[in-house]
């Protein structure tokens, strides 16, 4: 077996683990992944870091990873960072840096980021109070 295709397998155990909620297994194997950049990797391994899923709660190395994932295109990641802004999850809140990451996974059709500017913007919710912004928003994202 070539070492791509090791790697392939290494990666798709990997994922599996996670899927199958096997986090202490996931983290050993995704972080290979994470520090060569895989965005996927990236993203799953800020997600259990972030709510200490088979590893200690490092807030820090969250922030890093679903940065990291984000700012490769990683829309799930730029939703997720949006929501860490937003919350105040991992980082200060930051209203106007939440909105920039929504807007970039919207930009990718990812509906879930659509329909928070929409509800953002209906409850004015970080940003100026717009009905007409968060019809237009709603309607994009199909309702």
């Amino acid at each position: 077996m070539t070492t791509e295709a090791a790697d392939i397998v290494d990666f798709n155990s990997a994922m599996s683990a996670f899927e199958s909620k096997h986090f202490s297994t996931a983290i050993q194997l995704l972080s290979p992944f994470a520090e060569k950049g895989n965005p996927d990797a990236q993203h799953r391994c800020a997600i259990m870091f972030q709510n200490g899923l088979g590893v200690a709660v490092n807030e820090a190395k969250a922030l890093e990873y679903m940065i990291a994932a984000a700012e490769q295109g990683h829309g799930i990641a730029q939703h997720g960072l949006g929501f860490m802004y937003m919350e105040g999850e991992c980082v200060e809140k930051d209203s106007d840096k939440a909105l920039e990451w929504f807007l970039k996974a919207a930009e990718q059709g990812l509906v879930g980021s659509m329909t928070t500017i929409a509800m953002m913007y209906e409850e004015g919710k970080g940003v100026e109070k717009d009905s007409v912004k968060a019809k237009e928003w709603y309607a994009k994202a199909g309702f």
